[in-house]
């Protein structure tokens, strides 16, 4: 589905069913270098099963047209009015590493507009290492291969995982190479360089009062999970849940990523 924010096209998957602003909606935010399709396996169970979907793609990644946003409080609000152009009021955000800093500082701009906030793979502050963010600045393919190999927690996921013959660490490769692709303006270093400059995350977190979740893996060495105290502590009533995953915890691990986000968005 395509929206018009500021002044050009932003792009939302809605899982395969057409949207539905009058059901219970969930908006999915993916993370540097990603668009929507790193949800596909959790976005289409939701739609299908009582819930509108909005998997977007951050300006300038993916179908959404304009330049990449060099600051999360500039994503958040880019995010709060994807809302007001498909018509919802509320939503429950579930954000993927830098997408958790959107989906926590849209809760703190508009606390009343979020009824779930679901952090994926995250963890405050995001800072990243002065070696990569010039890496991916000046070599972008060599940042692509770090991240990748960073992000999984083994090159050989099992059979089903997502299906027979899938290979997680090539797709999530040819993904970011795509990103790259159509958008050959830097958009990992602006990415990184908007988690790194983050600043607001802990008064964010202070101000959270919905249900929230903080999904985990257990083998992550962008976020580890040892790295959350400070969100975690914060919002002392989010419930943690760790899955057996690196990084990529959605194509790692995706019945369990569904099983977690689906369970809590009931409650």
């Amino acid at each position: 589905m395509l929206l018009t924010v500021q002044g050009v096209d932003a792009y939302c998957y809605t899982g395969g069913k057409p949207f539905d602003a009058a059901l219970p909606t969930v908006v999915f935010i993916h993370g540097a270098q990603n668009d929507h399709s790193v949800w596909a396996l959790q976005t289409r169970y939701f739609a299908h099963h009582g819930y509108s979907v909005l998997a977007v793609d951050l300006p300038g990644h993916g179908r959404s047209k304009g330049a990449a946003k060099t600051g999360v409080p500039e994503l958040a609000d880019w995010l709060l009015q994807v809302l007001d152009a498909a018509g919802v009021q509320k939503a429950a955000l579930f954000g993927h590493s830098m997408g958790s800093l959107i989906a926590l500082e849209a809760s703190h701009k508009a606390p009343a507009r979020v009824t779930h906030l679901g952090m994926v793979g995250s963890t405050y502050p995001m800072k990243v290492s002065d070696s990569l963010l010039e890496t991916s600045r000046t070599d972008e393919q060599s940042a692509i291969d770090m991240v990748n190999i960073w992000s999984h927690s083994t090159i050989a996921q099992k059979p089903s995982c997502p299906g027979p013959g899938f290979n997680t660490m090539g797709g999530s490769r040819r993904l970011m190479q795509r990103i790259s692709q159509i958008n050959p303006q830097q958009v990992f270093y602006t990415d990184f360089t908007a988690c790194n400059a983050y600043a607001n995350g802990e008064v964010a977190a202070q101000a959270v009062r919905c249900p929230t979740l903080f999904l985990l893996g257990a083998r992550d060495m962008m976020t580890p999970p040892k790295s959350t105290k400070l969100l975690t502590s914060t919002i002392s009533h989010g419930k943690v849940v760790t899955v057996d995953s690196g990084h990529s915890l959605m194509s790692e691990q995706p019945d369990a990523v569904l099983d977690a986000l689906f369970s809590f968005a009931g409650t």
